[in-house]
């Protein structure tokens, strides 16, 4: 794989992701016995993600894409299987376990849902009411699968990006916009009433939606409550403008390497370390823009859409739950924190937004 020069400057705020986060693995051993092995793994997913870029530089994205619907069903196999046989980890079925390590399907779909609905929108003709109306039903299935299945895990974060995924893709997908107007009062609408039994008719929602939905949501609206927000918010309070504190313990945060690595790396290293972070990603969103611009080919431009959009939302709903401004899901920091599957699908999906073969296997 040979790289131009614009793309080498790319894996330096990377690298210095990674610096930071393995540092924040090596701290974490101190806090809590449960993270002894945060740092060896964190290393080793490391590895295997630039062994994945490297991998993926010798396939044609457009194999790839020829691929994808068979690539889809078989991560939809994976979803059925982890509900059967899959870990419980923390009240959700959502990982299988193969010996010291664990892997999560619903990551990868984020990878086979955006490769298949590119796919699916390459061979796709809109003209009149309607092939848009059929168009807009078929992108909704293609979601709506792989969503129903995770949602029985459950994951919820999950279902936020897959519903982001499909929105980019009908963006590009040349409808009116007046779909659009239609889907907001849709939107709106079942959210209102949803809120509505949420708050006055409590026995009908679990009815339909069972115990777990509701407790869910009951956890997301109280997110002023709780240890986590509270320490993380104590944690950022009391940070200094430069630290290098990685053996003596911190204020302790629950999933501190995962939901609230960027906490935990302030706490690490300081405002200067937030800072060093902030303008890492700011970096990698520029250059992601940047290619989006340049791209000429009509797929590789939706594909890489896709992934700026996931890869921005990450960032901002990440740090804007460790401030504590928004609901705490299970939504990691790309290229931060803890998580192998995460870990390894954002270097899938940096991969093939670098891949631009012209022959392949």
């Amino acid at each position: 794989m040979r790289l131009r020069k614009n793309e080498l400057f790319l894996f330096i705020p990377i690298l210095i992701i990674m610096i930071i986060s393995l540092g924040i693995m090596y701290h974490a051993k101190v806090i809590s016995p449960l993270y002894q092995t945060h740092f060896q793994k964190q290393a080793m997913w490391f590895g295997l993600g630039f062994i994945c870029v490297l991998i993926l530089s010798k396939f044609r994205f457009n194999w790839l894409l020829d691929n994808s619907k068979y690539i889809y069903l078989f991560n939809i196999l994976l979803l059925i299987l982890v509900l059967f046989l899959g870990q419980n980890i923390n009240g959700a079925r959502a990982w299988f376990k193969l010996g010291p390590f664990s892997f999560q399907p619903s990551e990868f779909m984020k990878i086979s849902l955006s490769l298949y609905l590119v796919s699916f929108l390459k061979n796709q003709k809109v003209n009149g009411f309607k092939n848009e109306l059929l168009l807009i039903i078929k992108i909704f299935l293609i979601f709506l699968i792989p969503s129903i299945l995770v949602f029985l895990e459950p994951d919820t974060g999950a279902i936020i990006f897959y519903a982001l995924i499909s929105f980019v893709v009908l963006l590009f997908s040349g409808i009116r916009k007046r779909w659009f107007l239609f889907f907001s009062i849709i939107i709106l609408l079942a959210v209102f009433i949803f809120f509505y039994c949420f708050f006055f008719q409590q026995d009908f929602l679990i009815k339909i939606f069972g115990t777990s939905l509701f407790y869910r949501m009951d956890r997301l609206i109280h997110l002023s409550e709780g240890m986590q927000i509270e320490n993380a918010l104590i944690a950022l309070g009391s940070m200094k403008v430069f630290d290098f504190n990685l053996t003596s313990a911190s204020i302790y945060i629950p999933e501190s390497p995962t939901d609230f690595a960027f906490t935990l790396a302030g706490s690490v290293f300081g405002i200067v370390g937030i800072v060093l972070l902030l303008i890492c990603y700011f970096c990698l969103d520029l250059y992601f823009l940047c290619q989006i611009k340049k791209e000429h080919k009509k797929e590789r431009k939706l594909f890489l859409s896709i992934f700026f959009t996931v890869f921005l939302f990450n960032q901002f709903y990440n740090i804007l739950m460790n401030v504590g401004l928004i609901p705490i899901m299970g939504i990691p920091l790309p290229f931060l924190s803890y998580g192998g599957s995460t870990m390894i699908v954002y270097f899938i999906f940096l991969g093939l937004v670098l891949n631009n073969k012209k022959k392949s296997y």
